[in-house]
């Protein structure tokens, strides 16, 4: 289990799937030589010898005060979805959740940093035959740009769209917020688009310490040393490279903990400048 803490706030990790991938799944650039020769910085900790990516696929669950957000939900069970490894999955994440000492019915709220298929899933599951809300007794805090678009058409026919979106809104549990909204005290949405029109962070500022759960406006760690390095599902590359850049320069040398939701290996670390431009220095968890 990974987790952090940010002044008062603490940040835990629950792992759905987990493992290297070929870089060309998710950068046209990212073959095993090319990683290996750019990157070898991340060799070991954010990518593996074979010049493969060490990816992750979690749910991030903050603790501020007496509140309980989960961000991001992951693939989820019971799906049918067009990436082989993720269709129909029969995974033990609820019981990891509860492991780590979370229980789905005490969850305040749930923020998705975007609505792709892989930060949805377990939004509902399949209980006698019908999509429900795994946290029923939760707000569920979508971007409301990024919620317009997905449910405008083409895009409201997607299967997430179906099984994952639309079922939380039946319930009532929906709410649009603001691109920058609070969530919780010390706990503020960030705007970071390109990856999709509404995408968000989520930013955490506690007693002094600050750190960005990053949603998708960056994949993997090599974005921060090669920013034009665009994911194969970026909607507007252009923007989510000027995203990836004005954030980069930022943060280079500053204390802001970065917490990748897809990145594997350590998880975290914060921006430093080199003699090549910038890395991601792992951080302890």
């Amino acid at each position: 289990m990974y987790s952090w803490t940010v002044g008062d706030i603490t940040v835990t990790s629950v792992i759905e799937v987990e493992g290297s991938a070929p870089g060309t799944f998710l950068f046209d650039e990212a073959t095993p030589e090319v990683v290996l020769d750019r990157h070898g910085w991340a060799r070991g900790s954010y990518v593996d010898d074979a010049g493969r990516l060490l990816t992750r696929v979690q749910a991030l669950v903050i603790r501020s005060a007496d509140t309980t957000i989960v961000v991001d939900t992951c693939i989820g069970n019971d799906k049918e979805r067009d990436v082989p490894a993720w269709n129909q999955l029969q995974l033990p994440f609820l019981d990891r959740f509860r492991a780590a000492g979370f229980d789905p019915l005490a969850v305040d709220a749930v923020v998705c940093t975007h609505l792709h298929v892989d930060h949805v899933g377990w939004n509902t599951m399949l209980v006698d035959g019908e999509w429900r809300p795994t946290f029923p007794d939760s707000r569920y805090l979508f971007a409301g740009p990024e919620y317009r678009h997905w449910s405008a058409e083409p895009h409201c026919h997607r299967p997430e769209h179906d099984d994952s979106i639309a079922p939380v809104v039946a319930a009532g549990l929906v709410d649009l917020v603001d691109v920058d909204a609070e969530v919780a005290p010390g706990v503020t949405l960030v705007p970071t688009p390109g990856h999709t029109p509404g995408h968000c962070s989520v930013r955490l500022d506690s007693d002094g310490a600050a750190a960005l759960i990053t949603g998708d406006f960056m994949h993997h760690p090599v974005q921060v040393a090669s920013p034009e390095w665009c994911s194969r599902f970026d909607v507007d590359r252009t923007r989510s490279e000027q995203t990836r850049r004005e954030f980069v320069e930022a943060h280079a040398d500053d204390e802001l903990l970065l917490i990748g939701t897809h990145f594997g290996g350590p998880c975290s670390g914060r921006i430093v400048t080199t003699d090549d431009g910038h890395v991601l220095e792992p951080a302890a968890t």
